[in-house]
């Protein structure tokens, strides 16, 4: 049996680490608001965005274009994953998903490069002997457009050099606070699958945010692009392929944020009932003390007489 005092130990133990992860709790809540906002709130313009994409996508000229084109390059994977750990599956989910594409496609580590977005996903690849040719970490829950442009315009460069023939990303899936979809779109080709499968993904089935009718989408046989199509199509299917990377960046940060609060909020009543069940045991323990020490007293008594 343990002793009084490594029982209240255990308990104060318990008592505390329930305290810490109820703050974590707390700040990922705050943190989880936000980015759910900012997440459901740029659905709208990234479907519009791409709904652009989606319209050309039926023209001689966009056709032609090299976005449109699978090289014979590597295959490369763009993964989001956290930073930080104590979010449940999130980033585990994220990971599994790729070595399962890796694994149906039958690519070895000589055949695929890894971009990360994260210091999870990134460390996991390099620490096992993939390319990673590109690891951002720290990236803000207020990160901009702009700022993700730079590793959009690295793919579309080792693209156009043949280094890479397809591109896709993998991420979170925000659906709601307690449920996350590890989620694996292509970027690169661009094709008219891949732009109507991405618009589904990011409009919800239901709520403020989907759409209010079905849409019908019209491809004419041809646009009259100024000043030229070569001109056009050079900055945005770039600033396209930057949106949908930026939007998955949101989705996984509303993911990340969510899961961690529930992982959170598990950790704090998991505490909670190890603590209490632990103050059982020692009100039991010090009632057995307390039982033996009148016990032997008595005993004494009776044995004085």
């Amino acid at each position: 049996m343990a002793s009084l005092k490594n029982i209240k130990l255990k308990i104060l133990s318990y008592k505390k680490t329930g305290t810490v992860t109820h703050a974590m709790e707390a700040v990922s809540a705050v943190k989880m608001r936000k980015s759910q906002e900012r997440a459901l709130g740029g659905r709208a313009y990234a479907a519009a965005a791409l709904s652009v994409l989606e319209r050309l996508s039926g023209t001689a000229d966009l056709s032609r274009h090299p976005l449109m084109k699978a090289n014979q390059g590597k295959v490369c994977f763009l993964v989001i994953t956290s930073d930080k750990g104590l979010a449940g599956s999130l980033n585990s989910g994220v990971i599994r998903r790729i070595e399962r594409e890796l694994s149906e496609r039958g690519l070895s580590k000589d055949n695929a490069v890894i971009m990360a977005i994260g210091r999870r996903g990134g460390d996991y690849f390099s620490n096992r002997g993939y390319e990673v040719a590109e690891k951002l970490e720290n990236v803000s829950d207020e990160v901009s457009e702009q700022q993700i442009r730079e590793l959009t315009e690295k793919i579309i460069h080792l693209h156009s050099t043949g280094t890479i023939g397809t591109c896709f990303i993998v991420y979170q899936n925000f659906i709601s606070t307690f449920e996350q979809q590890p989620t694996v779109r292509q970027l690169i080709p661009i094709t008219q699958g891949m732009i109507t499968e991405m618009i589904a993904g990011i409009r919800p089935a239901r709520g403020k945010y989907a759409p209010q009718q079905k849409e019908q989408v019209a491809h004419p046989a041809a646009y009259t692009i100024e000043p030229d199509a070569d001109s056009v199509l050079s900055v945005l299917l770039p600033r396209l392929l930057n949106i949908a990377v930026f939007h998955a960046l949101l989705e996984s940060k509303a993911s990340e944020h969510s899961a961690r609060m529930v992982a959170m909020k598990s950790a704090t009543d998991k505490a909670k009932e190890k603590a209490k069940d632990f103050t059982r045991v020692f009100n039991k323990v010090r009632q057995a003390a307390i039982t033996r020490e009148v016990s032997e007293i008595t005993s004494g008594i009776e044995a004085m007489k």
